[in-house]
């Protein structure tokens, strides 16, 4: 973790959020590494149900942590008035949840018209669908991702990180600060409606415009993507997996001059690029046979001077001990009141005027409870003792 030395970028902002498990507390904490302040609420005595994880304190990191039953017509009305001091609300409610306790954004944008309202959900905030439960793996399945993923003599698997909940976490901050940039101009907030199978369906619906064109379903074809030639994985002579990725035609140049078989580019089976994709398995088989035949160390050495992307499949160990990620700072070690010292990935995007920063790790239950009531509320420490002692907070 690191103090700030320049300015933050979203200094000045302030963020309420509801969220929890993945994509909504994702949200937040990528808008608070900026500079925002995030207010966490959580249920008294509760908490989000992704405490017990060691996620919670990657995904909440740098969040305050306030306790108010939003059940409770008093814990209401102090969520309003956290509300009426911020500038984005982040929640992942079911549709409508807000609404029924007289929260909803509308009605908070009576008292604080330039409020960015952040929703995020299974399948957002209109259509057939929208009280539809929905969870990261639901939203794979339903966005067409888990369908063509595996091998096609087996079952569909499932990718293996939670792509739904961090991409929908990830287009939920761009939203925000989309959302405030237009206010900038209008004075208005408005509504970012996100649903978790969108985020998938917008990074991976390029497969709609070959459907639209032969009316043929993409079907699952293991490490092969197709007409993506060459790329596959291969084992070393030293049994490690290596990816190569020479998709252009300079890059299969390279590739061919890399692995002493210069002839392949005028070979009548791989060129032209059409033919290449014909005969994608017979290609895959004569850099799969070199590869054999080296060591990890000298096919990156060998493709590395040729300009040929190519990298080991790296386990967690291998990120943790890697010179580059080092470099970049993309292993951090935050402080975790529950689990100490706890390795984490570093702040992306880099930003060379204003970084991103880790100032401090996920928050316990409550902790920030006080601090906020008092301070940015201004409500008596006695007065505060009552909402506790009725159990509003």
């Amino acid at each position: 973790m690191h103090e700030r030395s320049t300015p933050a970028a979203l200094e000045g902002i302030r963020v309420i959020t509801t969220g929890q498990i993945l994509a909504a507390p994702y949200c937040s904490t990528l808008l608070g590494e900026f500079g925002a302040e995030v207010i966490k609420v959580e249920q008294p005595g509760i908490g989000d149900p992704n405490r017990d994880n060691l996620s919670f304190s990657q995904d909440n990191r740098g969040v305050k942590s306030v306790t108010i039953d939003l059940h409770h017509a008093e814990g209401q009305a102090l969520f309003r008035r956290l509300c009426d001091t911020a500038d984005i609300l982040v929640e992942n409610f079911r549709p409508g949840t807000l609404e029924s306790w007289g929260i909803g954004p509308d009605a908070l944008r009576e008292s604080n018209p330039g409020l960015v309202c952040v929703r995020i959900s299974g399948y957002g905030q209109t259509g057939p669908y929208r009280d539809r439960a929905g969870f990261d793996r639901v939203a794979l399945a339903f966005a067409g991702i888990t369908y063509v993923t595996g091998y096609p003599d087996r079952q569909p698997v499932r990718p293996g990180y939670f792509v739904a909940d961090y991409g929908a976490g990830t287009f939920a901050a761009f939203g925000a600060l989309a959302a405030l940039e237009a206010r900038r101009r209008t004075g208005r907030g408005q509504d970012v409606d996100v649903a978790l199978y969108e985020a998938v369906w917008r990074m991976s619906g390029m497969h709609a415009g070959g459907y639209g064109r032969s009316g043929q379903n993409r079907e699952r074809s293991g490490n092969y993507f197709p007409g993506v030639i060459p790329a596959e994985q291969f084992e070393t002579s030293d049994g490690q997996y290596l990816v190569i990725n020479a998709t252009t035609q300079r890059a299969f140049e390279r590739l061919c001059e890399a692995i002493g078989r210069p002839e392949l580019v005028r070979d009548a089976r791989f060129t032209p690029r059409k033919a290449l994709m014909e005969n994608h398995a017979d290609i895959h088989a004569i850099i799969g046979e070199w590869v054999a035949l080296h060591t990890l160390a000298e096919c990156q050495d060998a493709f590395d001077a040729a300009g040929v992307p190519a990298t080991k499949v790296y386990a967690t160990s291998d990120i943790l001990s890697d010179p580059h990620y080092q470099a970049r700072d993309q292993v951090l070690t935050v402080e975790n009141p529950e689990y100490g010292s706890v390795l984490q990935p570093g702040v992306v995007p880099r930003l060379t005027a204003t970084p991103g920063r880790v100032e401090r790790g996920a928050p316990a239950l409550g902790e920030h409870t006080n601090e906020v009531l008092t301070e940015l509320l201004g409500i008596a420490p006695e007065d505060v003792a009552h909402l506790r002692d009725r159990k509003v907070i």
